[in-house]
């Protein structure tokens, strides 16, 4: 798959953040019921070749609003980005590889159940598990259950695996498609539940529900060895490598 497809998916999105800021080859995307530096980040237009006032007046649109400068790339769609933030002092916290999956190869392994949300407090039992599941680094919250609700109510899908109690054993989330894609984000199983098939089940769900939506991909990043054999199981294959760059100070 050619990686400016994937590059243009982000540039989408983040022009569906609750408020965008657009400067000199870069799109913006906030969400001002957070200060996340996760959900508060930028990206480049594909083939962007930012000079130094575009790169300045992005820095800027970030500090203006009190937040950390960041973005999120394919480098291979805009060639030019990386050198242009180096020369600004920014430096890069990571460099990940994202999978793709299409319906040629998208497979569904025998596994539990994932359901849609079907009362109000299943989304904070999805938010709840989710923060358990990434060991806090999103606190479980209102505005984290409100996210779930509002990726849902966007045209997105959300998905969970109930606990024998009637809880939430893990979940997930698949964005609303924009340029023939969507991508699946935040899939997590809480600690107690892992090894029973909870990922792989939220992953295969919230996939073909896309697919079924009219995606003609989904497209993921995954945290270690562990998550992408669950992910490559439900038929996510490489697709490329997106950076991660930001400016302390």
């Amino acid at each position: 798959m050619d990686t400016t497809t994937v590059q243009r998916f982000a540039v989408a999105h983040l022009r569906r953040r609750p408020e965008v800021a657009e400067t000199g080859g870069f799109v913006a995307g906030f969400d001002p019921s957070t200060t996340s530096p996760f959900l508060n980040y930028a990206t480049p237009l594909p083939g962007a070749d930012p000079t130094g006032a575009d790169v300045r007046a992005l820095i800027d649109a970030f500090r203006g609003r009190g937040l950390l400068p960041r973005l999120e790339f394919a480098p291979d769609a805009a060639p030019a980005v990386e050198d242009a933030l180096l020369r600004h002092g920014f430096t890069t916290e990571a460099a990940h590889e994202y999978l793709v999956c299409t319906p040629a190869t998208h497979a569904v392994p025998a596994a539990p159940t994932a359901e849609e949300p079907s009362a109000e407090a299943d989304f904070t039992a999805m938010d709840e598990a989710l923060s358990e599941a990434f060991g806090g680094v999103f606190p479980p919250s209102p505005e984290g259950a409100d996210r779930l609700r509002r990726t849902l109510s966007d045209g997105g899908a959300v998905r969970l695996v109930r606990a024998p109690d009637g809880g939430c054993a893990g979940a997930g989330s698949a964005s609303a498609t924009a340029e023939g894609m969507s991508e699946l984000a935040g899939v997590g199983t809480r600690p107690a539940f892992r090894g029973r098939g909870v990922a792989g089940a939220v992953t295969a769900a919230l996939t073909g529900t896309m697919f079924a939506r009219g995606a003609a991909s989904v497209w993921l990043e995954y945290s270690g060895d562990g998550s992408r054999r669950v992910y490559e199981r439900v038929g996510y294959r490489p697709g490329g490598t997106r950076l991660y760059m930001s400016l302390g100070g």
